[in-house]
């Protein structure tokens, strides 16, 4: 169990309902930050991506740290995380996951902890977050369809899982929680020395614990970052993760014979040219 006093919480379910990530997250989430490889070892998890099993390209599921610390077995375990979150009842589920791990659970914040990765982070004995990185917090979002009644029957749901989040926050800070209400009304960036200061987290983490892949400097993202960055928006467009699948595919075969020096000379597939066409309209 967690060496701290946290609170557990229940999980529950609601059908048609989408998690999402915000836009101020999805400009400032940067996918090719990494662990450094001498910070890395066999009782280290890493999550390096959205939370939630909708996603496309490796999102974190409770399945899967599941399985990780079944594997570590009751041994010290230290957890990476940059992620702009996602699935807010997965993220609950992996904390609660690790706030029940038997020995210490170290959770070190490369880069960003937003939303569902906030809360992973908080089920840590010890938190500590690097200097320009950032947790972000805010009520739980989602996406919903129906009329006026079906929105206030969720908005009425979704109460209690924002109530379960300002008690994990206040458990780790101790700061009231009427503020911490107020924090999430509006979306808060807390950078790493607030965090320390504020008791969201414990330290500041060493600068050489996370690397950034791409060795140029550049303005255009890494194609790693452009897949991550894609699905996220296909996400948005309800896109199944099937035709994500193939219309991305497509995409890397449109592009992969293009003419030389920039020109545009390659042809671009139909369903690529409609996809980019919904993007745009975003």
């Amino acid at each position: 169990m967690s060496l701290r006093n946290l609170p557990t919480v229940p999980l529950s379910g609601r059908q048609g309902l989408q998690s999402t990530i915000t836009d101020s997250v999805l400009q400032r989430w940067n996918p090719d930050l990494k662990v450094a490889s001498s910070s890395e070892n066999e009782n280290s998890i890493s999550i390096l991506d959205p939370i939630g099993e909708s996603w496309m390209y490796d999102g974190v599921t409770a399945k899967r740290i599941a399985a990780a610390l079944r594997n570590i077995g009751e041994k010290d375990v230290v957890v990476s995380i940059n992620s702009p979150g996602g699935d807010f009842f997965e993220g609950l589920a992996i904390y609660n996951l690790l706030r029940e791990h038997k020995a210490k659970v170290t959770v070190k914040v490369l880069g960003l902890a937003a939303s569902s990765a906030s809360i992973i982070a908080m089920a840590a004995d010890e938190i500590q977050i690097g200097r320009a990185a950032f947790f972000m917090i805010h009520n739980t979002w989602v996406c919903a369809c129906g009329d006026r009644h079906a929105f206030r029957e969720v908005s009425d749901w979704l109460e209690p899982f924002d109530a379960a989040a300002v008690s994990i926050y206040h458990a780790r800070t101790s700061i009231l929680e009427k503020e911490l209400e107020a924090q999430l009304d509006k979306e808060t960036w807390i950078n790493g020395e607030s965090a320390v200061e504020q008791g969201f987290a414990d330290a500041l983490l060493a600068a050489d614990e996370a690397i950034n892949e791409p060795t140029q400097v550049s303005r255009k993202p890494s194609p790693n970052a452009a897949q991550k960055e894609l699905d996220i928006l296909l996400v948005r467009l309800n896109i199944p993760k099937s035709k994500r699948r193939s219309l991305c595919a497509a995409l890397k075969g449109s592009t992969s014979g293009a003419a030389p020096n920039g020109t545009s000379g390659a042809a671009v597939h139909p369903g690529v040219k409609d996809l980019l066409d919904k993007i745009n309209s975003i």
